[in-house]
């Protein structure tokens, strides 16, 4: 609908792509890409045009649930990559990995995500519905590498807080889970800021998400998958080996009281 109102709106005024280039300052290709579906364009762009249509926010309006609409539509299609993948690699950069999550961890968590409501009892049911894929036979080989923020930012309740580790330790004792720590001491590197997801289908064909802050991409194209996966990999050679993780969890583990109170 966005594209279609754009191409609407230059036709009506009888501008061609260049005309209204020299009105918004953007590139006229960039325009052409716009109207035709094949970008979305940005928000700076859409507010020029915007106010050269005379059309108030609603350009900008149309943008924001076509947006919606893409994300839900990557959204979709990830978790039906997540479903058939025999094989899974992820490094997570603040939080633990949805499929390591005790049912305490990924309520707090969506509850900080919901500050005005919405289901989230509903989310963590199906949060802990995912994690099957890891049991029973044929599950899911998978490996985590947990940046070390990801273990310094605690839940409010300890007592939470040290079940989530305890899970982390039982579950990195099964055949088919690795767990790593990125401890801080590495720095810098290749996938900084960057949540990254890596999943092989049963063909063997590979398929890379990313994520950084509210948004992110999935990825099915065979060069850019390939550039995720040598990053991966060589964040795996910089992170403490399995036993070396599993210490370091024990560790945290041993600093949070096993008689706390429960929160009230």
């Amino acid at each position: 609908m966005l594209a279609e109102e754009q191409a609407r709106l230059r036709a009506e005024r009888g501008w061609s792509y260049r005309e209204l280039s020299q009105k918004v300052r953007f590139d006229h290709t960039y325009l052409h890409e716009m109207e035709t579906g094949k970008t979305l364009g940005s928000s700076e762009v859409i507010r020029a045009l915007d106010e050269v249509y005379g059309t108030g926010p609603h350009l900008s309006q149309l943008r924001e649930l076509a947006r919606d609409s893409a994300f839900r539509d990557k959204y979709q299609r990830y978790m039906q990559l997540e479903a058939k993948a025999t094989v899974m690699h992820q490094y997570s950069v603040c939080v633990v990995p949805g499929l390591l999550q005790t049912e305490a961890y990924a309520r707090e968590l969506l509850r900080a995500g919901e500050p005005l409501g919405g289901d989230v009892e509903e989310q963590v049911s199906a949060r802990m519905g995912r994690q099957d894929r890891l049991l029973g036979d044929g599950s899911t080989d998978f490996r985590a590498i947990l940046d070390e923020a990801v273990l310094r930012r605690v839940l409010n309740d300890k007592r939470h807080w040290r079940g989530q580790l305890e899970h982390l330790v039982r579950t990195a004792g099964r055949p088919n889970v690795t767990v790593q720590v990125l401890p801080f001491a590495v720095g810098f590197h290749g996938l900084t800021n960057t949540d990254t997801m890596l999943m092989w289908m049963p063909n063997g064909r590979p398929v890379g998400y990313v994520e950084t802050g509210y948004f992110g991409e999935l990825t099915e194209e065979a060069s850019s998958v390939e550039r995720l996966r040598l990053a991966y990999d060589r964040l795996r050679d910089l992170a403490l080996s399995p036993p070396e993780s599993v210490a370091f969890l024990e560790q945290l583990m041993e600093e949070i009281p096993c008689d706390l109170p429960e929160s009230t």
